[in-house]
């Protein structure tokens, strides 16, 4: 695992950014404005200046009643949103289009049980740019990309790479794309981070007119083999069936905010004394944070991101904040208490058969709220 499982996070509401980014934002987009200063307010121009023809609603894919070809998915780059892009991926393949993942090197682990190839995501952004370059050249069909991170730099690669791209229109980068698609309305209100890319799947098969969008839920396959690596970890704990995820840590703030629960490790303690065993699988770099959060819990050692889903699908309970693990336990449809206190769950609460939300965007829970929802998902009321 090259990035620790809650670093891959951040609150996972896709944020909607507006141009005045390239003044606050820095980093990697501010690494472009000076390259496409020269051409700015060229609309109509492309990468090396030659006119861009305005594509028909057939040829972008929007309305297309054709045989779908080939289709690069650009992937968020956190985990909670790549588990919730799900159901956009799954009815994408379901209508027939031949998909390629483009994300971050952990995203080949978690999409291992699918037969989609994961083109690798490069830290340079000229390496990136040739890759994509590279897929387009190899690609018989269309090679169109379809971006559900809202960042211009995702555009401005995909543009680079001489490719169409179908993406909201966010960032600025509308002019970049192929097809611009309007943020749904429903966003500014209480949309679902997993409705708005469905949203966006759907108009670039033409059916986003159908009706309000509704979340999808996220199911994710886990491959035979991570089902291995979860038991012999859990093995080398000295870990028998019957165990609970804690999942203590999140790196990052919202709005200035910690967004981790503090009483992580008193339920680890409440849990051994009822008989159940705590654990906690932290990611690489996290291990340190993890113990000092909840010393009492039994640590694994780190896991791919197969066996982590694997590890959560076979738990008795998972309990997490609101963080990558939470929407990948949703996925793999383990019993979930997600816990809240700064983000919205309207817009990023996992989503799953199985899962319970404590707290919300104004405030964490009191340990006892928790507490009391821990001991009914795992029937311990009677032995309190």
């Amino acid at each position: 695992m090259d990035v620790p499982f809650s670093a891959l996070n951040r609150p996972s509401g896709a944020s909607v950014r507006g141009p005045g980014v390239f003044r606050s934002n820095g980093g990697a987009d501010m690494a472009v404005f000076w390259q496409i200063a020269r051409i700015a307010g060229m609309r109509g121009l492309g990468t090396r200046g030659k006119p861009v023809p305005r594509l028909s609603a057939f040829t972008t894919g929007i309305g297309r009643n054709d045989t779908l070809g080939s289709l690069l998915v650009r992937l968020p780059n956190h985990l909670g949103d790549a588990c919730m892009t799900l159901p956009a991926l799954d009815l994408l393949a379901e209508r027939g289009a031949s998909l390629t993942l483009f994300g971050r090197p952990w995203a080949a682990e978690l999409f291992a049980g699918y037969a989609w190839p994961v083109l690798p995501w490069a830290p340079e952004r000229g390496a990136r740019i040739a890759a994509l370059r590279a897929w387009r050249r190899a690609e018989p069909g269309r090679g169109e990309a379809l971006l559900f991170p809202n960042s211009f730099s995702s555009a401005w690669e995909v543009r680079r790479a001489g490719m169409r791209a179908t993406g909201y229109r966010t960032d600025g980068r509308g002019w970049l794309l192929a097809a611009p698609v309007a943020v749904p309305a429903q966003w500014h209100g209480d949309m679902h981070t997993s409705a708005y890319y469905l949203h966006l799947a759907r108009t670039w098969l033409g059916r986003s007119g159908d009706g309000p969008e509704a979340a999808g839920t996220p199911v994710l396959r886990i491959p035979d083999a991570a089902w291995g690596g979860a038991r012999a970890a859990l093995a080398r704990a000295g870990v028998r069936d019957g165990y609970v995820v804690l999942c203590p840590t999140v790196r990052g703030q919202h709005h200035g905010k910690v967004k981790a629960w503090e009483g992580f490790g008193r339920l680890a303690r409440a849990l051994r004394a009822a008989g159940e065993s705590p654990v906690v699988c932290p990611g690489p770099g996290e291990e340190a944070g993890a113990r000092a959060a909840c010393p009492d819990a039994v640590f694994l050692e780190p896991l791919d991101l197969g066996a982590f889903a694997a590890l959560l699908a076979g738990s008795r309970l998972v309990v997490a904040n609101d963080s990558g693990p939470g929407h990948l336990a949703g996925a793999v449809g383990a019993r979930l208490i997600g816990v809240f206190g700064v983000t919205d769950p309207a817009k990023t609460r996992p989503i799953g058969a199985q899962v319970r939300l404590v707290g919300g965007s104004a405030g964490w829970p009191e340990y006892e709220e928790v507490d009391a929802a821990v001991a009914l998902a795992l029937d311990l009321r009677a032995s309190r």
